[in-house]
C-alpha cells in the first residue's frame, strides 16, 4: 500500500512507535489521526505533524467505536488502523492481581477487536484496507518476569494471523509489528550493564518507524526490528525443548543478578 493521500490512524501515539510512526507516515502523505489516552499528548503530535489528534481510552468498545465513527465524518474513510498502543504491567500469575489481568487483557487485546469490528466492515464493503497491529517478540518467544504480558502478545499474533488468512483474498491486508527492545517509555531507561540481554540491541523508534513503512508499502506481513529475532525464532522451531532449556539458563543469570542488587 502506498501511504500518500491515505488516512492512517495510529492507537498510542502521543510517544514512541505510535509518534515515530505518526511522523513516518506524514513523511509519506499520509493523512495521520492520533489516538490516546493522553490528550494533551496526542494534541502535541498532532500539531507537530499537521494532523488531528482524537484522545480516547481505547479499552472502551464505545468510547473507541465513536472516535473512529467521527474520524472516518471529519477526515475520510480509514485506509490504514494501526493497532499499536499497549501497556506492560503484571508479572508473575501468583502475585499479579487478577484486575492487572484484565486491565492489560483489555488494551493489549480487545482494543483490537475493538477497532477491528469498528473499522472491518467498511474496508471489506470497499474491498481494501489495511490492519497493523503491535505484539512484540514476547508474543512470539516468551517475556521473563512477566506473564501477563507475554499471554496478552501471544493472543495479538493470533488475531494478525487469522485476519491475514481469512481476509487477504478480499483486499485486506495485515503486517504484524513484533519488536524487540526499543527505547521508549514503555521501556524505561536502559542501563547497559543490567538490561536483559532477551531484549536483543535496543532500538530507536524513528528506525522502527521507517521498517513499519517499508512493510506497508511491500505489504509485508511480519516486521522485525533486528535479524537477531529471526535466529531467535527458528531455534525455537527447529528444536524446541533446547530453546526451552536455553531460556532457563537465561532465567538463572536473571534471577541471580536480580538477588545480588
Amino acid at each position: 500500500m502506498e501511504l500518500n493521500g491515505r488516512v492512517a490512524v495510529i492507537t498510542g501515539a502521543a510517544s514512541g512507535i505510535g509518534a515515530a510512526c505518526a511522523r513516518a507516515f506524514t513523511a509519506r502523505g499520509a493523512k495521520v489521526v492520533v489516538i490516546d489516552v493522553n490528550a494533551d499528548g496526542a494534541r502535541s503530535v498532532a500539531r507537530e505533524i499537521d494532523g488531528h489528534a482524537k484522545p480516547c481510552d481505547i479499552a472502551n468498545e464505545a468510547a473507541l467505536t465513536r472516535s473512529i465513527a467521527e474520524i472516518e465524518r471529519d477526515v475520510g474513510p480509514i485506509d490504514l488502523f494501526f493497532n499499536n498502543a499497549g501497556v506492560a504491567t503484571g508479572g508473575d500469575p501468583l502475585t499479579t492481581p487478577i484486575d492487572v489481568w484484565n486491565t492489560q487483557w483489555q488494551i493489549n487485546v480487545m482494543s483490537h477487536v475493538f477497532a477491528i469490528r469498528a473499522v472491518l466492515p467498511k474496508m471489506l464493503a470497499r474491498g481494501s484496507g489495511y490492519l497493523l497491529h503491535t505484539a512484540s517478540m514476547a508474543g512470539i518467544l516468551t517475556s521473563q518476569g512477566n506473564l501477563t504480558y507475554a499471554a496478552t502478545k501471544h493472543a495479538v499474533v493470533g488475531i494478525a494471523e487469522w485476519l491475514a488468512i481469512t481476509y487477504h483474498d478480499r483486499g485486506i491486508r495485515v503486517s504484524l509489528l513484533a519488536p524487540l527492545g526499543v527505547r521508549t517509555p514503555m521501556l524505561g531507561p536502559v542501563d547497559p550493564a543490567t538490561v536483559s540481554p532477551a531484549l536483543g540491541p535496543i532500538k530507536e523508534p524513528s528506525d522502527v518507524a521507517n521498517l513499519v513503512v517499508a512493510a506497508i508499502e511491500a505489504e509485508r506481513f511480519l516486521i522485525l526490528t533486528d535479524p537477531i529475532a529471526q535466529t531467535w525464532m527458528n531455534n525455537k522451531n527447529s528444536d524446541i525443548e533446547r530453546w526451552l532449556n536455553g531460556m532457563r539458563r537465561l532465567q538463572r543469570k536473571l534471577d541471580d543478578a536480580r538477588r545480588a542488587r
